[in-house]
């Protein structure tokens, strides 16, 4: 990248996002009609009714060729449209490993503190435990990619483009809401599960905000998915997949989180509002004297 074509292509930031933010949709609307298309019906499926095991075929396939698409977009968008380096998008490593260690700790305890809390009501009880290696592989790689994916999306480009055109809180709560919008058609989703999904957006990129840095939120974003999920068998977003425990739900949706797992929960209404005050709490005290230096 030569210093003359340092240039963005589109001069505004918010515009940028706004594009990218459209091309993502059409990833996504294309993967699903790939994955729907490619895959044929597992032996015994009754004609016209896609049995589970296909539908789950269909989902895995279409986040995964989501993921895959969303990474190759974003790394276009930030090469040829913004004409900046990928690395531009918060990739740099040091000194930030510390924050991606946090990261990763916290969506732990954060659903091993709500998962607990069912547990003990008796909400939340298990029925049964598989383990297939192929699965749990596949899982964890599949994981692995939805978080860099939607954090590149999201943080790494919508956010860090918007907090080129405005104040970086108006830019994190617009990033917030924009990534609540591409969860809204998932399944099962409800009017706590859509607060939760916005609260979600201002968690992962509390961090970014401060230190224009993505690994805290790639590494929160992939230990919170992978442990709700291939693990502990929640759905994740509305959407299943295949899990090594096999957990049975009692309870209103609104305690138990339903069919869209513990982001449709209040339990993690609470557990994420509770944390983002933590975090501006600490960032605030941390990195207050740079931002007085800087102004």
């Amino acid at each position: 990248m030569t210093p003359g074509n340092s240039t963005p292509l589109i001069k505004q930031g918010w515009l940028r996002a706004i594009l990218l933010l459209l091309a993502f949709f059409g990833c996504a609307l294309l993967a699903g009609l790939i994955g729907s298309a490619f895959l044929l019906p597992v032996p015994g499926a009754k004609a016209g009714k896609p049995s589970n095991a296909l539908f789950q075929n269909i989902v895995i396939l279409s986040i995964f060729l989501t993921a895959i698409f969303s990474i190759v977009l974003t790394v276009i968008f930030r090469r040829y449209i913004d004409r900046k380096p990928v690395k531009s998008l918060g990739f740099v490593w040091q000194p930030f490993l510390a924050d991606a260690f946090t990261g990763f700790c916290l969506g732990i305890a954060l659903l091993g503190i709500g998962t607990l809390f069912l547990f003990a009501r008796n909400n939340l009880d298990w029925t049964d435990v598989h383990f297939k290696t192929s699965d749990f592989f596949m899982a964890l790689v599949l994981m692995v990619l939805v978080a860099f994916a939607e954090e590149m999306v999201f943080r790494g480009y919508i956010l860090n483009n918007l907090m080129e055109s405005m104040n970086k809180w108006l830019a994190l709560g617009i990033s917030a809401a924009l990534f609540a919008i591409a969860h809204i058609s998932n399944p099962g989703i409800s009017p706590v599960a859509i607060v939760n999904i916005l609260l979600a957006g201002l968690l992962l990129g509390m961090n970014f905000i401060y230190t224009r840095n993505i690994w805290f939120a790639i590494c929160f974003h992939f230990s919170w998915n992978f442990l709700q999920g291939p693990v502990f068998g929640y759905d994740v977003s509305g959407l299943p997949l295949q899990s090594v425990l096999e957990p049975s739900l009692q309870g209103p949706q609104w305690v138990t989180g339903g069919t869209f797992g513990m982001e449709g929960s209040f339990i993690t209404t609470g557990l994420f509002t509770g944390s983002l005050l933590l975090l501006y709490y600490v960032y605030q005290n941390r990195y207050s004297k740079a931002v007085t230096t800087s102004q």
